[in-house]
């Protein structure tokens, strides 16, 4: 529970907190009047002053916010350094600047993990990488690091003819496999199960990897190529959940909590990629045209652009409130598929 704890606060925190500094940076640009940039939400724990702007720390360390005088016309005494009194072009560039942000954040994260880690492939040996705990290879007593010689008398010289047999060998089935241990044959007896997720039977065990360092040049550029991977395939996920009407997949609040404490127990490398990951999905769900997100502000102000004037306050104020029913209602179902998930154990 704490490792869950502390994972979802610091992949939130950290993603809330870049978009908020997208829009930092770019109102102070623009000219705009900040009065305060805040990490965290509720109670002040301690703050200071520097320039115009407070600089603030509270009590609730998920993400942040900025208080951009002008936001709301009717209380506007900035005058000209208002948010809603500077050009139409400089307001788009403030809201789309947050999801630049969290475009931008995993290209970095890509990178660093490139640059310091390396990258690592799948070996094509038969060598059992990673043995799951409580999976039935884990339970028939393989390891990590055995070599399969053979499944059922069938000789297996590649990592390919190993996951071929387990996903071709009945479920539930006994099959003899015999592994090379340090220079010692050994044979042991596992029963495959069927995998929802991957929809296949398997065993519990993952491939040994090789580990190639990569330089500065490389990393960057696949930094990138990763990043762009990551977005088009949202992308595609998105298309089609609208064309099929189903949400079953959508996860809320506590599906991510949940998710972010399970690949914190894998390392802090796992744990930046997922962060990396939901940094791509937070950019591109804020780019809806819904109201109450990036996307809907955006969309207004072109609309202002075209009319050559803002919408009326009272034709703002219902886009804005249907927008956040929508929000909520989309939470809510969402947070309805994390409860089904653990309580049925799905």
């Amino acid at each position: 529970m704490l490792i869950t704890i502390v994972a979802t606060i610091f992949v939130l925190g950290i993603l809330v907190l870049v978009h908020e500094l997208g829009h930092f940076i770019t109102a102070k640009l623009a000219g705009m009047r900040v009065d305060e940039f805040a990490i965290g939400f509720g109670p002040k724990l301690c703050s200071f002053k520097r320039g115009e702007t407070v600089y603030s720390i509270r009590a609730v360390p998920l993400g942040g916010f900025n208080d951009i005088a002008g936001m709301n016309p009717d209380d506007n005494d900035a005058g000209e350094r208002g948010y809603c009194e500077r050009p139409v072009g400089h307001r788009m560039v403030v809201i789309l600047a947050g999801v630049f942000m969290n475009f931008l954040l995993p290209i970095f994260i890509f990178f660093g993990i490139f640059f310091f880690s390396g990258i690592s492939t799948p070996n094509p040996e038969p060598i059992l990488g990673t043995v799951l705990v409580d999976k039935p290879a884990y339970e028939a007593g393989l390891k990590d690091g055995d070599r399969v010689l053979s499944i059922d008398g069938k000789a297996i010289e590649t990592w390919t003819d190993f996951t071929q047999t387990v996903q071709e060998s009945p479920e539930g089935q006994l099959m003899s496999i015999t592994v090379d241990r340090g220079g010692e044959t050994l044979q042991v007896q596992v029963a495959p199960t069927y995998d929802s997720s991957s929809k296949r039977n398997v065993v519990g065990v993952m491939s040994a990897l090789d580990h190639q360092e990569v330089g500065f040049v490389d990393s960057a550029v696949m930094a990138v190529q990763k990043t762009g991977y990551l977005l088009y395939m949202m992308v595609d996920a998105f298309y089609r959940l609208l064309l099929e009407l189903s949400g079953k997949d959508l996860a809320g609040p506590i599906g991510v909590a949940q998710m972010a404490g399970e690949v914190a127990q894998m390392g802090i490398v796992p744990l930046l990629n997922f962060t990396a990951f939901l940094s791509v999905n937070l950019g591109l769900v804020n780019l809806f045209p819904i109201p109450a997100l990036d996307g809907g502000h955006f969309l207004t102000l072109c609309v202002e652009a075209v009319r050559g004037k803002p919408l009326s306050p009272k034709a703002l104020y219902f886009m804005q409130s249907v927008g956040v029913g929508l929000l909520i209602l989309l939470m809510l179902f969402a947070t309805a598929n994390d409860l089904m998930r653990v309580f049925t154990g799905g």
